[in-house]
């Protein structure tokens, strides 16, 4: 959620950690500040303000933050309101400056027990005990890596901190604890952020912290402990991605931009995957052989974009392998007694690797006796990777809309993938048929972006309604759920996706005029079947919105706006009619004048509860 930025260098780095901020915009925020050691008079200097960072840019016009060392932050409110007093950096005496992602969930508790002491507390937050008890160490006598390690012993939840302490000018401290954090390592200066993409302008070359790392950062040294107290050593791992990754380019905006990299997107997704119309399966890691032909059972968690993409790969996994799919949503998976049958593979999807509630509920997981865990995700470096036994990259790109596209469509492919090896197993034959599919499905989304201007005609007739009813059957079942997600993230019209065949057990009552109904229709075994329930729609005056198949023989009218899509396989069809479903999201939220990228109330990488 929050975003961190910190630096430590030769150099004035205000406006290296305010470009850190911007870069971090995509992730949900409602406030910015940063706090610097000025190099003129070594006091600690910090500035705040509610709304954009460019809110804080322009105060920092009027009101510099000269200096070497610093941090800033980017805030999602979770305690307290947005307000000034609540932004980060918290300051302790004016002496000891912290930004926080997480949350401390014993903080009332500390509260009490620092206000007895004589600390005053300025905001809401829960990150402010964290300021105060650092330094309530330093005043009696500890230095600043000790009074931290002594500080997070107290701590109950999770968190990401950076911490810098006015007398100590060489120094920043960054810890982990359930959000990631990452450092970047430069030439005689360094950096820390809670996305790489922070620090692209100024290094290419990162060490991802790891669960309970303490780091302790110079100009010309990074030193890691573990949770343990150990020296660790971490490798020094380069960025992947081009440096114009997180530009919009030529496009209004990141969203519009990620819907058009999908070609190029399940491209890569595939690459190195496939070989004579076979997936390989050291694509999942070392051991994914060995442990897939034990699997008698799949059980896949997520959250919000990617479990519609695991319900898509239930429908898969049961048809094309033969065996029993469970899909849950990882905030209840791990709030519930579950049971665990014998050979059940757990599969964790996430974009960002680091989805607080999906992590748990792998962490939960592997103290039952699940056969082993795999990740499908788009961040090698991120913590459900490495908690996996295997891990399989969707190689999407840095995704920065906070409305998840391209990084759906790659989930897909990629689970189609894991399909096809777990598939093999159970005898089935149509593997290179499948592997011929996806090796066409950059050309057929190519085709569909093709429509772009037919979908932005379509948008007009949204931009005055207050809700929407999405239908779809079988695998576009889980594909029309997400179109109504898309829809009311960025445009905030109120949607809802029901199966069509559920129509007439209640849905049905709300159709009226005023009611747009969206219907997607491939050739598939319940074209037929969602006709009728088309007809329904239209016999109570609603109007019909519809994607289909050419073969759907459906003719548009006053009552029907039609698009149709290219003639696309049967078993590929959720990742080819999810794209117009996008692009007619982000078309009504264009006209209806919201913020597509940053919708309110919303953040990108969810990691706190």
């Amino acid at each position: 959620m929050c975003g961190i930025v910190g630096a430590i260098a030769g150099r004035n780095i205000s406006a290296i950690l305010l470009e850190g901020l911007k870069r971090l915009e995509y992730r949900g925020y409602d406030s910015a500040g940063m706090a610097v050691l000025n190099s003129e008079t070594m006091q600690l200097d910090h500035l705040k303000r509610v709304g954009k960072v460019a809110q804080l840019d322009a105060a920092l016009s009027g009101s510099p933050l000269p200096g070497y060392l610093g941090i800033a932050h980017t805030r999602w409110a979770t305690h307290g309101k947005p307000e000034q007093r609540n932004a980060h950096p918290h300051l302790s005496a004016d002496r000891i400056a912290v930004v926080h992602n997480g949350i401390i969930e014993n903080h009332n508790e500390l509260k009490e027990e620092l206000s007895a002491t004589g600390y005053q507390f300025l905001s809401d937050t829960d990150t402010e005990v964290v300021t105060h008890l650092i330094h309530r160490e330093v005043i009696a006598g500890k230095g600043l890596i000790e009074a931290l390690k002594e500080t997070i012993k107290r701590l109950d939840g999770a968190y990401a901190l950076a911490v810098v302490d006015q007398e100590q000018p060489d120094l920043l401290l960054a810890t982990r604890m359930g959000s990631p954090l990452v450092i970047g390592v430069g030439i005689e200066e360094n950096f820390i952020a809670s996305d790489p993409l922070a620090l692209l302008q100024v290094t290419d070359r990162f060490i991802y912290l790891e669960e309970g790392d303490l780091a302790a950062i110079s100009r010309s040294e990074v030193k890691v402990e573990n949770a343990q107290g150990d020296a660790v050593q971490h490798e020094v791992q380069l960025f992947e991605h081009g440096h114009d990754a997180a530009d919009k380019g030529e496009y209004r905006h990141y969203m519009l931009k990620e819907i058009y990299e999908q070609p190029k997107v399940i491209r890569n997704a595939l690459e190195g995957r496939i070989h004579h119309g076979h997936v390989l399966e050291q694509a999942f890691g070392t051991g994914a052989s060995e442990l897939f032909d034990q699997v008698k059972m799949v059980q896949i968690v997520a959250c919000g974009t990617s479990y519609n993409a695991g319900v898509v790969a239930r429908y898969w996994i049961e048809k094309i392998v033969g065996i029993p799919c469970m899909v849950e949503v990882a905030s209840e998976f791990r709030y519930r007694q579950t049971v665990c049958m014998p050979g059940t593979l757990f599969i964790s999807i996430s974009q960002s690797g680091e989805t607080a509630d999906t992590l748990s509920a792998l962490r939960e997981a592997k103290e039952q006796d699940y056969l082993g865990f795999l990740s499908i995700c788009n961040v090698a470096g991120s913590s459900l990777v490495r908690e996996s036994d295997l891990a399989i990259m969707t190689n999407a790109g840095p995704e920065i809309g906070v409305a998840s596209t391209k990084a759906f469509t790659s989930q897909l492919v990629v689970l189609m993938l894991t399909t096809l090896v777990l598939a093999r197993r159970y005898g089935f034959k149509g593997e290179q048929e499948i592997v011929a599919g996806l090796e066409q499905l950059d050309n057929l989304t190519d085709q569909v972006l093709a429509l772009d201007p037919q979908i932005q005609q379509m948008a007009e007739h949204f931009v005055d309604k207050h809700h929407a009813l999405f239908l779809g059957r079988g695998t576009i079942y889980p594909v029309a759920v997400e179109g109504a997600l898309k829809l009311k993230e960025i445009s905030y019209i109120h949607a809802e996706a029901y199966p069509a065949g559920e129509l007439k057990h209640g849905p049905l009552a709300l159709v009226d005029e005023d009611m747009p109904v969206v219907a997607v229709a491939p050739n598939n075994s319940l074209l037929e079947k969602l006709q009728a329930n088309l007809e329904e729609v239209r016999a109570r005056g609603g109007k019909l919105f519809l994607f289909a198949d050419s073969k759907a023989q459906v003719k548009p009218g006053d009552d029907l706006e039609l698009i149709t899509l290219p003639d696309v396989p049967t078993v590929m069809a959720p990742i080819i009619y999810s794209i117009p479903l996008q692009l007619l999201a982000y078309y009504v939220a264009v006209l209806k004048g919201t913020d597509v990228d940053q919708p309110r109330n919303l953040a990108k990488s969810v990691t706190v509860e």
